[in-house]
């Protein structure tokens, strides 16, 4: 039995969406909570600025609209194709430049190496189920113009 590239999609886009929303809990952490998650992973101290408390926070919401958005985007692969295609795109992009920033920064290398790939590796996933639907539709749509042409001759 072969894998429906369909339901494989809907499922990658929704447990994608779903860990992503999961960011809206740090939208509410605290200057200290964030400081002690910082200081667990091994990024030194958190600096003491509004303005990262602001970023820190924002990205986090920005990280739960996506994820929702990609709920939603399951919801129908086929109206919503092209934008997913587009999200596919920008993470792909985001992957590549979250690794180009992690090295300028001089990130952990596990942070790193778990962030960017992740990332355009799952662009690429989703470009390439797309490409599985397509195939198949048009593998479908050959199929049935072809019986089409049996049932007429």
């Amino acid at each position: 039995m072969r894998a429906n590239p369909e339901r494989i999609l809907k499922l990658v886009l929704q447990i994608n969406g779903w860990i992503m929303a999961t960011a809206v809990f740090a939208v509410f952490l605290s200057h200290d909570q964030m400081a002690t998650i910082h200081q667990w992973l091994g990024l030194g101290k958190f600096p003491d600025a509004k303005i990262v408390d602001y970023l820190a926070r924002s990205l986090s919401g920005f990280y739960a609209i996506l994820g929702v958005l990609y709920i939603a985007l399951a919801r129908d692969i086929h109206a919503y194709a092209s934008i997913i295609t587009l999200a596919a795109w920008a993470s792909i992009c985001f992957g590549i430049g979250s690794i180009i920033i992690n090295f300028q920064l001089d990130f952990p290398l596990w942070w790193t190496w778990g962030e960017g790939p992740f990332i355009a590796g799952y662009g690429m996933v989703i470009l390439w189920l797309q490409k599985r639907i397509n195939t198949s539709a048009g593998e479908t749509l050959g199929k049935n113009e072809d019986n089409k042409e049996a049932e007429e001759g």
